[in-house]
């Protein structure tokens, strides 16, 4: 069983960090970078016997946009079902409601968040990105 909070104050910075700085997206990323952007989103912690096994954290302006980022449950609490238990909660938060765009950048998750209905963008014509690293 599981357990996942908004409640900034339970989120063990220490795991997040040790995991962002190993993956992919985040590799790297200082502890001071981790804390500030923790303190600029909407975060989600997955707890398990009151460990952190899971994290996530939506950018967001609580009317329109909700970008979903470092979305992660540790490799050996894998395969219990656990981020669909997070990606549902955080669709269904019921601060995020109103969002009606909602976006995420991912390698190799795509059959995960199909099943909340992200999809390919449907206009990539319309979509502009401006990447500095």
């Amino acid at each position: 069983m599981i357990h996942i909070s908004t409640d900034k104050s339970k989120l063990q910075i220490e795991v997040i960090h040790s995991f962002l700085t190993k993956s992919y997206w985040a590799k790297g990323r200082t502890i001071t970078e981790v804390e500030n952007t923790i303190k600029n989103c909407l975060c989600f912690g997955v707890y398990k016997n009151n460990v952190q096994i899971g994290f996530g954290r939506v950018a967001t302006d609580y009317t329109v946009f909700a970008y979903l980022m470092d979305i992660f449950i540790v490799p050996e609490q894998r395969g219990n079902r656990y981020s669909k238990q997070l990606i549902n909660t955080i669709i269904n938060h019921k601060e995020l409601q109103k969002c009606t765009t909602w976006m995420l950048k991912t390698n190799d998750a795509h059959g995960l968040y199909k099943q909340y209905g992200f999809s390919e963008l449907k206009h990539p014509e319309k979509v502009m990105e401006r990447i500095l690293k």
